[in-house]
């Protein structure tokens, strides 16, 4: 569920302000529009952050020479130091290359004693070749110059690379929770002596808010949202499905504040989906693997954002592993002894007809319950019946697609009487008589609507094109590889092929993973976030409830 947000106003006195915005972080149940804060002190932490940052990725790059003094303490602005003059000797040092490049080929001669013999009009033209322009130095300076500025350089990035980083980042929480605290006072305006902050609070945290307010002699007031107002989304799940949320942080996607939460569909549906494009369940097994082998290795300090994400890979892998059985589909092969398995056999017709019949049942059941569970939120409101009218469109559309492509012999006389009771229930019941001024171009935009459901259910087919082009590409890697060796090559030929076997499946599989995972989160997010929502009314224009707490 979309838990229910009140408006906050809050008094404190202005003297106390640093003092209100430490308890009110420390309260951690209030979200505050930080993204608006701009001043002197919050860019100076943005800046301190930033600092940070560099000065990791500066310490990661310099261990790329391989070159360190062992790991010291040093502090952001000492590698910040160490860089500049880095960097200003690299620039000297390209300098010094293009001067050396010009005087190379004259030799190292005394530029000083040419100039002296040049002023007395002695030619030297006769014994040495001169440049046009003397130089400032001998070229044996030059080269001994460049010799001590790149040891210099090999000295600087030595000492980067042998900062220890831990410290640092370490640091970074308190750095990122200044940065938002400076946020919240640049947000926090002053009157005379009051100062006063506005931000959304879950009406469940409200009590622990008065509490608060009674304690530190605060005061608030809380209201519902207003009209036009969009306050954050906070999802709260069924806990079984809680772990969706790190899938949708990570999406960067929120619905928004009047809109549904779709986790528990969102999860169910993205297992199978993700089951279904990977097509593999070798391939299962490898994500369950690795999955199962970091839960092992963070089993002592484990973040609940990471176990989030650890429960749905196991999740995800797990039907990937049940798919392969239900399919008997193994990097691409067969397990003889399972070819007679009744759902391998079902889902082996060489026509494809009943793949693609699992997918349109898929994807008719998704948004059928998209509709349904519509009309179901709406009763008792006479709109609800359009949304069961849109079911049976839906339904009539599958039965269309399965025609069309040949799985249905035809379409039975019964259906069309179920698509004229829904088209004039979603004619009829769209839009109140009341409406009809705000809302009558809606009713000219249904018959696009409907068949557009046409292509929505067809769409679901990518879960068989998809997979199939997994399975395929990874047989045909395996046809290549076994195709090495031959009982016509002598013995040692077959074992460099061999080697070359090994290599091929081994990249090839890599690669067919790396494509199915590609293949997830382009194809099986959209049929969630696209297919599904549009027909359940989910724009996911919201943001997400983040409360001001320390990191």
């Amino acid at each position: 569920m979309i838990v229910k947000m009140k408006h906050l106003d809050l008094l404190c006195v202005a003297a106390t302000k640093d003092a209100t915005l430490k308890a009110l972080r420390d309260l951690g149940a209030v979200h505050l529009d930080l993204a608006a804060a701009q001043g002197a002190e919050l860019a100076a932490a943005k800046g301190e952050a930033a600092d940070a940052e560099n000065v990791v990725r500066l310490i990661l790059k310099a261990r790329e020479t391989g070159d360190s003094v062992g790991k010291r303490p040093h502090s952001v602005k000492q590698v910040l130091e160490f860089e500049a003059e880095r960097v200003e000797l690299k620039a000297a040092m390209e300098e010094l290359k293009r001067e050396i490049r010009i005087y190379e080929p004259y030799g190292d001669f005394d530029p000083a004693l040419a100039q002296s013999l040049l002023d007395r009009g002695i030619d030297l033209s006769k014994v040495a070749t001169l440049p046009e322009k003397l130089p400032t130095r001998r070229l044996g300076t030059m080269k001994r110059e460049e010799e001590r500025t790149q040891n210099r350089i090999n000295i600087l990035t030595a000492q980067i690379a042998g900062t220890d980083e831990a410290p640092i980042l370490k640091h970074y929480p308190d750095l990122k929770d200044k940065i938002e605290f400076e946020a919240a006072r640049e947000i926090m305006a002053v009157q005379g002596g009051v100062a006063a902050i506005s931000g959304w609070i879950a009406e469940k945290s409200a009590d622990a808010l008065r509490e608060a307010c009674k304690t530190n002699g605060w005061g608030v007031l809380l209201r519902d949202p207003a009209s036009g107002e969009m306050p954050p989304t906070l999802i709260e799940p069924p806990k079984l499905f809680r772990p969706v949320k790190a899938l949708f942080d990570g999406l960067g996607i929120a619905p928004a504040y009047t809109e549904a939460d779709v986790s528990v569909p969102f999860m169910c549906y993205f297992s199978v989906f993700f089951a279904m494009l990977v097509g593999d369940g070798a391939y299962g097994a490898i994500f369950l693997a690795a999955t199962l082998y970091v839960w092992w290795k963070t089993r002592e300090r484990r973040s609940p954002l990471a176990k989030s994400w650890l429960v749905m890979l196991t999740v995800f892998s797990a039907a990937t592993v049940v798919w392969g059985i239900l399919s008997n589909t193994w990097f691409g092969a067969a397990i003889p002894c399972c070819r007679n398995w009744p759902t391998v056999k079902w889902l082996a017709d060489p026509s494809y007809k009943n793949m693609m019949l699992l997918c349109f049942t898929i994807g008719v059941s998704h948004l059928m319950l998209a509709r349904i569970w519509n009309g179901i939120c709406l009763l008792p409101d006479s709109t609800s019946v359009a949304q069961f009218g849109w079911a049976g469109v839906l339904f009539f559309m599958y039965l269309v697609t399965n025609s069309i492509v040949g799985i249905f012999p035809g379409i039975p006389g019964w259906a069309f009487a179920v698509f004229g009771v829904s088209l004039v229930a979603v004619f009829g019941f769209s839009v109140k008589p009341c409406e009809l001024k705000e809302k009558g171009a809606e009713l000219g935009m249904l018959p696009l609507n409907i068949m557009s459901a046409l292509g929505d259910i067809i769409s679901y087919v990518r879960l068989f094109a998809v997979g199939l082009a997994s399975v395929k590409v990874a047989e045909n890697f395996n046809s290549m590889a076994t195709g090495l060796v031959s009982s016509g090559n002598a013995a040692w030929l077959n074992c460099i092929m061999a080697v070359a076997m090994v290599l091929i499946l081994v990249l090839g599989h890599a690669l067919n993973l790396a494509m199915a995972g590609l293949s997830i989160l382009v194809h099986a997010v959209r049929l969630n976030t696209l297919e599904f929502s549009n027909h359940k009314g989910v724009s996911w224009s919201g943001y997400a409830f983040k409360p001001f707490k320390k990191n």
